[in-house]
């Protein structure tokens, strides 16, 4: 079975940065970040998408 792509590239970096290790990404590439980080990196990009689909229903929801 083939990986699917979840996350894009900028999303990944974006949320790297946001978290503080977005250093050891660039020195050592995404294999080099400690589980915890990559936990904590799907743990803000699921937060993300419920902030995102909350907005869309509160704007659905004005109309």
């Amino acid at each position: 079975m083939a990986r699917q792509k979840i996350m894009s590239s900028r999303l990944k970096e974006e949320i790297a940065k946001e978290l503080g290790f977005y250093d050891v990404v660039q020195r050592e590439g995404w294999g080099g970040i400690k589980a915890r980080d990559a936990g904590n990196m799907v743990k803000r990009a699921v937060e993300m998408a419920q902030e995102s689909l909350a907005e869309q229903s509160r704007q659905h929801n004005q109309k």
